[in-house]
């Protein structure tokens, strides 16, 4: 081999190793004063679209309706919306732009299932210090090598001009979800003819990363911390999970306990992770499901395939009523369609691929992530032989006496099993809390040994 050869071939490979890493994050000054200008606080395009139909944003929902009272459940700030348009199985291929390939299959394998869309509510908002944050942060968020963590970022949206698949994941992952929330849920899996057990849960979320004064050094490397216990039914009941999320996961990998109720211990649960499986789900979702995705990306090849303006659930304030019970929603097949929301919005498609030398059920797993508030609104997840296998739906409202955008319900769909799994369930319960007391000693091993002995 020639010198020149060899020159050549070190410089294809450096090109090839430079292709296979991120693109490096910091964005400019001058890209980063685009941050409230033409684009929103937290990078979305603050114009609406050619046509009309995606209307301009003008600063979201940041109070809560007149009349609203806290502690109870959302009130429909759009119920004088008109249904613009039905989609079914029958008229499907008119609108098939702007469907996502996973709701064209559950259209055409469900006459029953049928998508109502209504007008387009940009109604995502943040409080101001993380639109604050948000810049500041613009300029020096770095991805860690490989993508597997960040630094540089604290409280703010680490990525609002993303170059890379893996920075919307981590725009996903470190989101405003309020600083610290409660609540109780249900989840269930509904059989193919439509009987099911309510699993209930009572969540915390202490989301450290985006408390006001926080440094990046005060974090200790965590995002947030997690503790979920399972109320009912009996035979499950007293079972406590407690998660530390990491910022850096090269540098140090999810931490996770669980409390046994039976053999009255704590112990580590490393496989709180990835593609096992998630709490009391009967096998219908996996552990990095839940919250539509968490923890670490290190095994897919993240690609950022661009913008595309789809049909997503959006605004679903009439399936968060406390008018209706659990058994209204959830019906054989698919919940109950007619109280759903869809609306046409532009969102960051992601498509992930499983690396070479890694393990996962999903092969692959395609995200559309909402441009407003960088909440994964849809993920198509296929199988080993890349046919679509599970569809997942984020169902968010604003919980604008906050504010912020976020799930009041998660369903996944499993087209082969013609079965789904429905978590949030809070219709028949008291709302989130927001208020709540804690410090960072109530989510330790110790304290989760405490709270199980009580």
């Amino acid at each position: 081999m020639t010198r020149q050869t060899l020159i050549l071939t070190a410089g294809a490979l450096a090109l090839l190793v430079a292709l296979s890493l991120p693109a490096a994050a910091e964005v400019s000054a001058a890209e980063a004063a685009k941050l409230g200008a033409e684009l929103t606080p937290v990078g979305a395009v603050k114009a609406g679209n050619a046509d009309g139909t995606i209307p301009a944003w003008d600063g979201g929902i940041t109070k809560p309706p007149t009349g609203y009272v806290p502690g109870e459940h959302h009130r429909n700030p759009f119920a004088g919306d008109a249904v613009l348009l039905t989609i079914t199985g029958a008229n499907m291929a008119e609108h098939a732009a702007k469907l996502t390939p996973g709701h064209q299959a559950m259209l055409k394998a469900y006459d029953t299932f049928k998508m109502k869309v209504y007008p387009t509510r940009r109604s995502a908002a943040y409080p101001q210090r993380i639109y604050d944050a948000t810049k500041r942060v613009a300029t020096t968020a770095k991805l860690v090598e490989g993508g597997d963590g960040i630094q540089g970022a604290i409280m703010g949206t680490p990525f609002p001009i993303p170059k890379s698949g893996v920075e919307v994941v981590w725009n996903h992952l470190t989101r405003f979800r309020s600083n610290i929330a409660s609540r109780k849920i249900s989840q269930a899996a509904p059989t193919r003819g439509g009987s099911y057990t309510e699993v209930v849960f009572e969540d915390e979320f202490n989301v450290v990363y985006s408390q006001e004064g926080q440094t990046e050094e005060s974090l200790n490397n965590r995002i947030l911390y997690f503790k979920q216990e399972v109320v009912a039914p009996a035979r499950l009941a007293g079972g406590i999970l407690l998660v530390h999320e990491t910022l850096d996961q090269v540098k140090e990998p999810r931490a996770a306990w669980l409390y046994n109720p039976g053999q009255r211990r704590v112990r580590r649960a490393p496989n709180v992770a990835y593609d096992n499986p998630g709490t009391a789900a009967d096998g219908m979702r996996t552990s990095d499901q839940f919250d539509m995705f968490n923890g670490a990306p290190d095994r897919y090849n993240w690609k950022l395939i661009g913008k595309k303006e789809i049909y997503v659930p959006y605004n679903n304030y009439d399936l968060h009523s406390d008018k209706l019970k659990h058994k209204d929603i959830l019906t054989p097949l698919h919940i109950n369609p007619e109280h759903l929301r869809y609306e046409l919005h532009r969102v960051w498609v992601v498509d992930a691929t499983l690396k070479e030398g890694t393990s996962h059920i999903y092969k692959r797993r395609t995200l559309y992530v909402d441009e407003d508030s960088w909440q994964i609104l849809l993920v198509d997840q296929y199988d080993k032989r890349d046919q679509l296998w599970r569809v997942s739906e984020g169902f968010v409202i604003n919980y604008y006496e906050v504010p912020m955008l976020w799930t009041t319900l998660e369903v996944h769909t499993d087209l082969q099993a013609g079965r789904y799994l429905a978590i949030g369930l809070d219709n028949e319960y008291g709302m989130y809390r927001f208020d709540i007391q804690r410090t960072l000693e109530d989510y330790t091993p110790a304290a989760l040994r405490r709270a199980g002995v009580r």
